[in-house]
């Protein structure tokens, strides 16, 4: 396994902390032909990919194509886990990009530095934990949430609908199931 440099782990962790797993835009003192090498071995690494940019959504551009359009750069699944975000994690956070609807890629006064960002989830936290329970056909109610991470049932209910709801933006549903209770579910955008 190839170690990561102190850059690499810099573009990595800020990519797993915006939405879509977006790297640009770079730290500020990677610049010029030092950011070309960095990327392309990164990208030859697998750890980050090259896009299409969504102008209308405004994602910062890594270069232009030409006719208008360009590529963006996002860390892909080898790249979050080389430094410790889960897989599972990664597909739910990372899918949200492609989910947006479109009145929600409509151009906004507001730039992407401005809008929240979602936190990096590291492998083996209770809030893995939950989403991996979510992420089953069958879904998970809180009573078998609660008793995974040893939470109380109001911390399970607050950390779906603060937590993954809220401050990750996850497309959670709920449903009364008779003999379970109220069953949720990580809906696969």
């Amino acid at each position: 396994m190839t170690k990561l440099t102190q850059t690499q782990t810099t573009i990595l962790s800020r990519a797993a902390a915006r939405p879509g797993a977006l790297a640009l835009p770079l730290p500020e003192r990677l610049a010029g032909a030092a950011a070309n090498m960095a990327v392309a071995r990164m990208i030859e690494l697998g750890w980050l990919e090259e896009v299409d940019a969504d102008i209308r959504c405004r994602e910062p551009l890594w270069r232009e194509t030409g006719d208008g359009h360009g590529t963006t750069l996002i860390a892909t699944e080898a790249g979050l886990a080389a430094i410790g975000i889960e897989p599972v994690v990664l597909k739910a956070v990372a899918g949200l990009r492609g989910a947006k609807s479109a009145q929600e890629r409509e151009p906004t006064s507001t730039s992407i530095a401005d809008a929240p960002k979602p936190a990096a989830i590291r492998t083996g936290t209770k809030q893995a934990q939950i989403i991996a329970l979510l992420q089953r056909p069958e879904g998970a109610a809180i009573a078998e949430i609660a008793a995974e991470t040893g939470w109380q049932a109001h911390s399970v209910r607050g950390a779906i609908s603060g937590a993954l709801k809220k401050k990750l933006g996850l497309p959670i549903t709920s449903e009364k199931v008779e003999g379970r209770g109220t069953v949720y579910k990580l809906d696969d955008a």
